[in-house]
């Protein structure tokens, strides 16, 4: 007899060729394994932030000079780029800098051309003198150090920098790397240190030092001759190799006079000034910088690099030379992608266990199989579209786990329970059971997919960060769909067997014997041959096969046999008790009323609400900052003090501390700031910290708090405590913009504002800190114009003449075989550094009406003031703007100082022209609150729409989707109830998430009620039957969605590698995932564990009142129809 029914094609199709599947499938599982081997590896993903920066050098020019003459009109050109979304520059002595940051959606490419187009329409209104013309480059946020260097030993510092060059030019040549920054060492130059004196007896001026140094150190071809029919080349070899020679030049100088150039200068081969420092644990160190290129990988660079390292110190180095390698960030990736992975293992064995209590061992394992397969098939897809394999993207795996399989398990679960029911053959069964899930699976799948639609067009800097996850999760899925229906019904066709109680107790003890020595056999051969972890991995799943033999094969029957039934009836009851008169309406108010009392609970005991979660610092930086123009070596002094603070907090020898660092001048600002500009008044401590697995439970947290108390009360200090962001780069917690066009109202206001909110001695604000300098010290030299010009001297030779005595020029180049050195020209130290010695410098030049030579001291023409200016101009979308900033003490959140910030400014009188608002985390909160509030929207949309073309009604799709609203009461409580706090970002996304997931199991349930109805059945009877039939699978899928969260939400980590090959577990919980991740693992938690609740038993209600009230609105139209009538 030939059974008619309802089939899927292609599932059909693979169950008739099932060889070709099971090809298929190892073909499928082998390329994964090679493409997730392949794709590289990092911690975060690298964003690309269409952000350009314009520098313009204009020396000798004021800040407000600056801004007026270079500033505002490139910036004026600037404004009508297409695109942009943020200009802020900043106007400082010598000096703009215009950073212009793109909507994301820009080309990076575009967007460089366009202000490079802006820039020089800007040229005709830019001063004629400026020594160059703007520069634009792009801003590179993916170029953050993944690896320090530290080079130290018994050595000189050229010496040291000697091996650091080599280590720079051998890492440099990887294909991986970008560029390797040395700080901290000395640079070589040849210094010409000029006697005023001597050199004004003499009558020698700059230029003449300048003309004969830079005109002896040249090789010139002259061509090429005929030479007894040969072609010769002619070359002025004159290129200085010894530094005698420059010494005993001989000048003429202007007056007639010769005399050589060590009479009047002191000349050395020596360094350039210091300009920087860098320290480990103390000591005096050059510093490493490694910057891996976009989208290389993390892991692959980080081995040659140690590769290298080896290599030289084997062959190269001397063995006194000690190389100490800080800030791995190959280390955390390593850790953070080994913890992902095991928590995927350990979701996926959680999910079988409960898998196979309900649907036997063999069935459980191939549906759980779905999960690896569909992240196989996710593999292949990734390098297609550029993905990197990151802690986003690992996440959304574990997100995917229990997901994934809820295909799988309604499939297997209904060829199950067809198979064991109708009396089919396994064929027949698989056939029909995939041909009746097909469309509430695809609707089910769909509904899943269409919250992450929206969150794929996610806009700004967080939305290019979390982009990894909407795209990874619906590839996954749509995987997913292709594995339940093609490869899990080959497998149950293959393995499925009856439920038959009698065999399931029996024990072949003949073939336990067997497999046995086929384990114990394999295990030998693996001992012998050093596979030790691989041996250990044989032996625990051969006790694995032993206990499921003789303990949990009986459960499992008794569970099945036992419990399941029991549960059904019991559930039966409840139901019917559910739809009987008016309870339905009843359950449907209680549930109403909870959601009030949900909402009031939460106003009455609100949780605490952040932008981005935190987490433990894995580092800790202490941003020092004096005011500017602090030398150099005060600047290092103060650091000193500040690291022997920082050193007293931590203790030495902390077995959870890697390393202190100290960075001053060169790399002392925050990282993502992108300043590479070395900066004499800042320093920064970084105290770098061991991975969390390491540091047997000690919190990281105590020591930002301890540390803040530490470096307390350093007067003229500037001082900032940090940890290392865990998120993508976003503002201050507490950012507060001031801006006026009046200079003077804005510094007013600004400084007001600032005393004002600290008067109100609002808890968890660190301390308000000021971007704005107005006491830069400056001396300035006013030229008496009259006077200057009747000598016949300009403005420009005055500047000239100082800047070349105090910064020095550099006149030619020192080489030595492919090395070049600057020859720099200025005054002797003591002379450069002395105002008067150089308002008594005399300006030397021939007087061109009189032909005689003339010597007028700058003291002459020009006096000397004393002054204090401003340090710089900032300016933000063409208004100048002061930023007040602080960052939020532990224990408190940005939000709630906001409020307390904002109810305080509505008492402050803020002066007219001047605007005051909250920028920086609060501006990119703001922002994707909308978003997420859209998306949310959006998706509602999405999943009615789908759900209303599949049913063809309306009512059905709003009892589903009513699952979503109720299901915020089980999210807000458990919030409240497990003090959890919530993240705008991750908790939101959750929400989304989660409107997807929870009417997946309410489509099974009233698409099966809709079938039961056609069939006849009537509607308390179709709704219960429904329900018996789906609360398996409905169990099932919440389980294992929540189950493969759980791991993740509560940190508990597994070491599986160390588990065999070491026989330590290296249990442990928390970390930097399930900080990151956990509030968007609970949300998906407690929701799903309220709506299970909800499908089992409020929409089976709800379908009954719809269905009820259908029929009453039915009989009215029908009365009213013949009364009419």
């Amino acid at each position: 007899m030939k059974h008619k029914f309802k089939e899927f094609k292609p599932t059909s199709w693979s169950i008739d060729n099932k060889t070709s599947i099971f090809v298929l499938t190892i073909i499928l599982s082998i390329f994964g394994m090679i493409a997730y081997n392949s794709i590289p590896k990092e911690q975060f993903p690298e964003l690309v932030i269409p952000t350009m920066f314009v520098s313009t050098p204009y020396p000798g020019t004021s800040p407000e000079d600056i801004e007026n003459l270079v500033t505002r009109p490139i910036e004026k050109n600037i404004k009508s780029i297409n695109g942009v979304k943020k200009i802020t520059s900043h106007s400082i002595q010598d000096f703009s800098v215009i950073t212009v940051e793109f909507n994301t959606n820009v080309d990076v490419a575009v967007a460089k051309q366009k202000v490079k187009d802006a820039v020089d329409k800007s040229k005709k209104d830019l001063p004629n003198d400026l020594p160059a013309d703007p520069n634009v480059m792009e801003i590179d946020f993916s170029e953050m150090p993944i690896m320090y260097l530290n080079i130290s030993g018994d050595f000189e510092l050229d010496k040291l920098k000697q091996y650091s060059e080599v280590i720079q030019d051998r890492i440099e040549s990887l294909k991986e790397i970008t560029r390797v920054d040395i700080v901290g060492a000395l640079d070589r130059e040849i210094q010409i240190n000029l006697d005023i004196f001597k050199m004004q007896a003499a009558s020698v001026s700059f230029s003449d030092v300048e003309r004969v140094v830079a005109y002896e150190n040249m090789t010139i071809s002259g061509g090429a001759i005929d030479v007894q029919n040969m072609k010769r080349s002619i070359r002025v070899v004159g290129e200085i190799k010894d530094i005698e020679i420059i010494k005993n030049i001989v000048l003429k100088s202007s007056s007639g006079a010769l005399v050589y150039l060590k009479d009047i200068a002191e000349v050395k081969d020596d360094f350039k000034e210091r300009e920087s420092y860098a320290r480990l644990d103390g000591k005096n160190v050059i510093t490493l910088n490694i910057v891996k290129k976009s989208g290389e990988n993390l892991l692959v660079a980080s081995s040659k690099i140690k590769n290298i390292l080896t290599d030289l110190q084997a062959k190269t180095f001397p063995a006194k030379l000690k190389i100490t390698i800080t800030g791995d960030q190959s280390k955390h990736t390593e850790n953070t992608l080994n913890e992902l992975n095991n928590t995927i293992i350990i979701g996926f064995i959680l999910v079988t266990i409960v898998l196979m209590f309900f649907m036997g061992f063999t069935n459980a394992f191939f549906v759980g199989m779905a999960a690896p397969l569909s992240m196989f098939l996710a593999y292949l897809v990734m390098p297609s579209i550029g993905f990197t394999m990151n802690m986003l993207v690992m996440f959304s795996f574990i997100f995917a786990l229990g997901i994934v399989v809820d295909d799988a398990i309604v499939v297997i679960e209904n060829i199950h329970r067809i198979y064991n029911t109708k009396g089919l053959t396994i064929v027949n069964a698989a056939k029909m059971a995939a041909g009746e899930v097909f469309i509430p699976i695809l609707s089910g799948t769909l509904t899943t997919i269409a919250p992450f639609l929206p969150l794929a067009f996610w806009p700004g800097i967080v939305g290019k960060f979390m982009y990894f996850i909407p795209i990874t999760l619906i590839i996954t899925l749509f995987a997913s769909l292709v594995v339940a229906y093609i490869i899990n019904p080959v497998f149950a066709v293959s393995f499925m067997k009856h439920d038959d109680h009698e065999t399931k107790v029996n024990i072949n003890k003949k073939q336990i014997m067997i497999i046995s020595f086929v384990f114990i056999g394999l295990a030998l051969i693996l001992y012998v041959s050093d596979y030790f972890g691989v041996a250990n991995f044989v032996v625990l799943c051969w006790l694995i096969y032993l206990f499921f033999q003789f303990v949990m094969n009986k459960v499992i029957m008794k569970f099945q046999f036992t419990f399941i039934p029991a549960l059904m009836n019991k559930y039966e009851k409840l139901l019917r008790f559910i739809i009987r008169g008016k309870n339905a309406y009843y359950a449907l108010a209680s549930v109403i009323a909870l959601l009030i009392l949900t909402f009031v609970i939460v106003a009455i005991k609100p949780p605490k609400v952040v932008f981005f979660p935190g987490n433990d610092p894995n580092y800790i930086y202490v941003y020092i900052k004096l005011p500017v123009g602090t030398h150099l070596n005060y600047t290092d002094s103060i650091s000193r003090v500040i690291e022997k603070r920082v050193v007293n907090v931590v203790g030495n020898n902390n077995p959870i501390v890697e390393s202190i660092i100290t960075n001053v001048a060169l790399g002392a600002s925050d990282p993502y700031d992108n300043d590479r500009t070395t900066v004499s008044n800042k320093a920064k401590v970084s105290v770098a910290f061991v991975e969390f697995s390491k540091r047997n439970g000690c919190s990281t947290v105590d020591y930002l708090d301890k540390i803040r108390e530490a470096v307390k009360g350093i007067s003229g200090a500037e001082i900032t405590v940090e940890q290392n962001k865990g998120g993508p780069p976003t503002g201050k917690p507490i950012n507060l913009e001031v801006s006026s066009d009046n200079m003077d109202d804005l510094v007013y206001a600004s400084n007001d504002v600032k005393k004002y909110i600290e008067s109100l001695k609002i808890s968890g604000i660190e301390e308000l800190k000021s971007d704005f300098d107005d006491n830069k010290p400056e001396i300035i030299i006013n030229v008496d114009r009259v006077k200057a010009n009747r000598e016949g001297i300009s403005t420009a030779q005055v500047g000239s003449e100082i800047r070349t005595a105090v910064f020095g020029k550099e006149v030619s180049k020192f080489k030595i075989n492919e090395d070049e050195y600057p020859i720099q020209v200025r005054y002797l130290p003591e002379q450069r550094n002395d105002i008067n010695t150089l308002m008594n410098s005399k300006i030397t030049f021939r007087d061109m009406n009189t032909g005689l030579l003339k010597q007028i001291p700058i003291s002459a023409i020009a006096k000397v003031e004393y002054n204090e200016t401003y340090g710089g101009i900032k300016r933000k979308n063409l208004k100048r703007v002061i930023t007040i900033s602080s960052n939020v003490l532990t224990g408190y959140t940005p939000n709630e100082i906001i409020k307390q910030i904002n109810n305080g400014l509505k008492n402050y009188k803020i002066k007219e022209g001047v605007d005051i608002k909250f920028t920086g985390e609060q501006e990119d909160q703001q922002e994707n609150v909308s978003f997420l509030s859209m998306a949310m929207l959006l998706s509602l949309c999405l999943i009615i729409f789908i759900l209303i073309t599949q049913f063809n009604s309306l009512g059905k799709p709003l009892i589903i989707v009513s699952e979503v609203l109720f299901s915020l009461i089980g999210v807000l409580l458990g919030f409240v109830f497990f003090n959890i706090t919530i993240s705008i970002i991750m908790t939101g996304m959750g929400l989304v998430a989660l409107a997807g997931i929870v009417v997946r199991n309410g489509i099974l349930l009233v698409e099966f009620t809709d079938v039961l109805l056609a069939r006849g059945y009537k509607t308390r009877d179709a709704i219960v039957i429904a329900g018996k039939t789906r609360i398996t699978p409905v169990l099932l899928t919440a389980t294992a969605t929540i189950l493969g969260l759980i791991p993740l939400a509560i940190g508990f980590n597994i070491n599986f590698v160390t588990l065999f090959t070491e026989l330590n577990p290296n249990i442990h919980f928390g970390g930097d995932n399930v900080a990151f991740f956990g509030p968007l693992a609970w949300t998906i938690i407690f929701g799903l564990s309220f709506a299970t609740f909800l499908t089992l038993l409020l929409i089976p209600a709800m379908y009954f009142i719809m269905y009820g009230g259908k029929i009453k609105y039915n009989r009215f139209k029908n009365r009213v129809s013949k009364h009419l009538s």
